[in-house]
């Protein structure tokens, strides 16, 4: 019998912690080589596209979530797991939240590898799904102390903070501007869907991490280019990916191109980072994170 989990049961079943854990140990099976994540492929349609992205644990289990782009639509993805010996359907999760969760997951490994241990205080530009999921997701490795939301929408970032300050040990207020939000924040969070850039390089606290989620392609980008030249530090989860995309990621053909790791180097290997350098994680959904999200899941509700 094939296990199927919608939108509430994510909501229900999946704890931060339990999700930060496992994409970490997706990340650092990566990393060995033992989840296999090509970068996501498409489908050309009127208007849109379909997109998948595949991934298999060596030994345990292959799958796959779909998605379209479709602007004017928000359609259910579908993320499939199945066992690998037999190739029998485990488990169907269908909806959104689980990708946006894992999303929210990976950003939140990213920080307690980049930020300072002590970081406590976030700036958050954006007030979707998205950057949800990183508030949700952070509250499982930092405790967060003050949390600063700006977005262009009064009523959203109004909204949106009383939303999230359940998640927050402190205070959760909206702002009137993207400076202030960013201004002495030690964790910064882009999540916007901005074509243009939203902060300013300058605006950082000596120290801070910036999680980049939005658009960061040649002529589309949520940053600029004093970004990552202001970073002592550039990290993402798939080179690969980050590599293939189309318009070029901002650092293709540049210097900081090279100097770009992965987050499971970073965890694996570590890496020397003085303490007031920036650091910046381009996040790209790592292949491969969502069945395995949906495999941990499933074992979890059959045994």
């Amino acid at each position: 019998m094939v296990t199927v989990l919608r939108d509430d049961d994510i909501g229900r079943l999946l704890r931060p912690a339990d999700a930060v854990r496992w994409i970490g140990e997706a990340i650092d099976a990566h990393h060995r080589g033992d989840l296999i994540a090509p970068p996501r492929s498409a489908t050309d349609l009127d208007g849109g596209r379909l997109v998948f992205t595949v991934g298999r644990l060596r030994g345990s289990w292959f799958g796959y979530r779909s998605y379209d782009t479709f602007p004017a639509t928000s359609g259910d993805q579908v993320v499939a797991v199945h066992d690998e010996a037999s190739g029998r359907l485990l488990a169907v999760a269908v909806g959104n939240e689980l990708g946006a969760r894992r999303v929210g997951a990976i950003g939140a490994v990213a920080v307690d590898a980049l930020a300072t241990p002590s970081a406590d205080t976030v700036g958050v530009i954006g007030t979707g799904t998205q950057a949800y999921a990183q508030l949700w997701a952070l509250s499982a490795v930092r405790v967060l102390r003050e949390v600063r939301v700006y977005s262009r929408n009064a009523g959203r970032r109004a909204a949106f903070a009383e939303r999230a300050a359940p998640l927050v040990a402190g205070t959760c207020r909206p702002v009137d501007d993207a400076r202030e939000a960013v201004d002495g924040a030690q964790i910064v969070v882009l999540a916007t869907n901005s074509g243009s850039p939203v902060i300013d390089a300058t605006w950082l606290a000596p120290g801070a991490h910036v999680t980049t989620l939005g658009p960061k392609q040649q002529g589309r980008a949520e940053f600029g280019p004093d970004l990552p030249a202001a970073a002592s530090l550039l990290v993402t989860d798939s080179v690969d990916q980050i590599d293939a995309y189309d318009p070029p990621n901002v650092l293709a053909g540049t210097p900081q191109r090279e100097r770009l790791v992965t987050l499971g180097q970073i965890r694996n290997d570590g890496a020397v980072r003085p303490p007031d350098a920036i650091s910046v994680f381009f996040s790209v959904g790592l292949a491969g994170t969502e069945p395995f999200l949906l495999y941990q899941l499933y074992r979890q509700v059959t045994s």
